[in-house]
């Protein structure tokens, strides 16, 4: 026998539905800065979104290590970009970039392979600018190559405020070059031939070499996410004055002697016996080799890995490493090894990138969308309101109420999903939030039809509630296993918007569960025990033929005594 709808505590069902809303709502309000708005896709939002599709030079699938190094390289470039709200994830064997708004062009060039490669470190200073001489003081003289140069005089004036009289540095922008092109301006100071002396022995040359180094060092400006002209554009074949050491040393840098492509593995680990982490390099045979002479002719000075023009190491070479087989050693931390461990096997990108898809929407077009989406949603919801009313009356009302309900929760998932994981909702997924106002709807049918079916029998709308849940909440929770089950097979053959549908539609289809089973079953429950006339009245609540029909099949049934009696007649 069925429960009674006495034995449910609806209060308690509603106690926790409202507790699960408050906790989600202060978490929405009180975390991530407060902002309670989803994150919206470029279609709804505007912006470019750039597919990069990974292969591999033997045309096998890349491994899952490659891709992740790979997107956190090109992470790092779209975030020199300077606009906020990039992001970079992975899709399968793609790298999807998204940048919102209207700046998203230079996006469709950041799928290059990054260029990694090592070089001989001239000279390095720190990353300390000071402040500009006094007007007619005579500028420190400058180091020798080779030697840390202190941070005062030419060498720590910053670039921006050289003396009006003074001719702008060879390359350097001075505001009347708009239209030259950046590459080259930076090229033309920071790779300029003159950096590195043809004969080093020649006095005059190694001065003019030693000048050029100081006035590029001065203009070099290093700060965190500084977009970088020359990355993944510098010549292999020139010298570099560039940054290092997150931004706290300028380096001058000789052309490159081994390309990272040279790089066979690299790996890290503990030395018990120095008590340090260290990383492990290991090159080919040809860039071991010219790893071998270097390191005999340069015992003693440093050698400076480099990936897009910036420094991500520059050891001191202590002895002469034959055979190619390297330990890098320093104040590493286990996260420090491993990811200059990670950049060194994976700066040159073991892949290359094709781009199969660049779609850029205007601000305008997407506001456009965002609009026509939530009219489409808004349909769909009257559709379902004025039908539930039509049909169902009071039972109408608490199905709207359980729809308000759901579509709060919704809310408040998408919101918290946005900051925990990144999820974006895009036009696909508002298609399968308004496809799921169908499938909650379709739960609080099975439901009232169940109901009905009670009824019909001769039931009263009381004793009818428990009997109709204990029957229609089996087809319920088989139909949402169905949708779910359809929604995470789309999710996981499917790519790109289809995704972001399957993924919308399937996590409506289980706040669909919780919705119908803490909030509509409790509130038709409260209902069928209520002691008022208006509430306990079936024509009310869209119920009035099956309950005429019900009194009409009990009053024709003979009582079980009576056909008894004529039997034995």
């Amino acid at each position: 026998m069925a429960p009674s709808a006495g034995h449910l505590r609806p209060g308690r069902y509603l106690a926790f539905f409202a507790l699960i809303v408050v906790v989600l709502y202060a978490l929405v309000f009180f975390t991530g800065g407060g902002k309670a708005t989803p994150k919206l896709g470029i279609d709804l939002q505007g912006g470019t979104r750039v597919t990069l599709t990974a292969r591999t030079p033997d045309g096998g699938q890349p491994t899952r290590d490659s891709l992740n190094q790979a997107r956190q390289i090109i992470e790092t470039r779209v975030n020199g970009i300077g606009v906020g709200g990039t992001e970079v994830v992975l899709d399968g064997n793609n790298i999807v970039i998204t940048v919102p708004g209207e700046q998203g062009d230079e996006a469709k060039n950041l799928g290059r392979t990054a260029k990694l490669g090592i070089r001989e470190v001239i000279t390095s200073v720190p990353n300390t600018p000071a402040a500009p001489p006094a007007s007619g003081a005579p500028s420190a003289p400058a180091t020798a190559p080779g030697k840390p140069a202190g941070g005062g005089g030419a060498e720590g004036a910053p670039a921006q405020q050289p003396p009006s009289s003074a001719p702008p540095a060879p390359g350097a922008s001075n505001g009347q070059d708009a239209g030259k092109n950046p590459i080259e301006e930076a090229r033309a100071v920071r790779q300029a031939p003159a950096l590195m002396p043809k004969d080093p022995k020649n006095q005059q040359e190694a001065a003019a070499a030693q000048a050029a180094q100081q006035k590029a060092l001065a203009a070099l400006a290093c700060a965190p996410n500084a977009a970088d002209p020359l990355e993944g554009n510098d010549l292999p074949n020139q010298p570099l004055v560039t940054c290092g050491d997150k931004d706290a040393t300028k380096y001058v840098l000789g052309p490159e002697i081994i390309p990272g492509t040279e790089i066979a593995n690299a790996n890290s680990g503990y030395d018990q016996q120095r008590g340090q982490w260290i990383v492990d390099l290991g090159f080919k045979s040809a860039g071991g080799k010219t790893w071998g002479d270097f390191t005999s002719a340069n015992i003693g000075k440093q050698a400076a890995f480099v990936l897009d023009t910036d420094v991500v190491s520059a050891p001191t070479v202590q002895n002469a490493i034959l055979g190619g087989n390297t330990q890098i050693t320093g104040k590493f931390t286990q996260t420090d090894a491993k990811n200059l461990a990670d950049i060194l096997k994976y700066g040159s990108l073991p892949l290359s990138f094709d781009s199969s898809d660049a779609t850029t929407v205007s601000a305008t077009l997407g506001y456009a969308s965002l609009q026509a989406g939530l009219i489409a949603g808004a349909i769909g919801l009257a559709v379902v309101f004025i039908y539930c009313l039509f049909y169902y009356r009071l039972l109408g009302i608490l199905t709207i109420w359980s729809l308000v309900l759901s579509g709060l929760l919704v809310y408040a998932v998408l919101v918290l999903l946005g900051r925990w994981i990144g999820y974006t909702l895009d036009l696909a997924g508002v298609a399968g939030l308004i496809i799921a106002i169908g499938i909650t709807a379709d739960s609080f049918v099975i439901y009232f039809e169940r109901l009905k079916d009670e009824i019909r029998e001769g039931r009263t709308f009381r004793s009818a509630v428990p009997r109709g849940w204990s029957r229609a909440r089996r087809t319920i929770l088989a139909s949402d296993a169905v949708s779910f089950l359809a929604a995470a097979i789309l999710y996981i053959i499917a790519v790109g918007d289809v995704q972001g549908f399957a993924f919308t539609l399937g996590m409506s289809t289980v706040l669909d569960l919780v919705v119908v089973y803490l909030v509509t079953h409790p509130l038709v429950a409260m209902v069928s025990t209520s002691k008022s006339k208006f509430l306990s009245n079936p024509r009310n609540l869209g119920l009035g033929a099956v309950q005429k029909l019900g009194s009409q099949r009990k009053s024709t049934r003979p009582a079980p005594g009576r056909r008894a009696n004529v039997k034995e007649a």
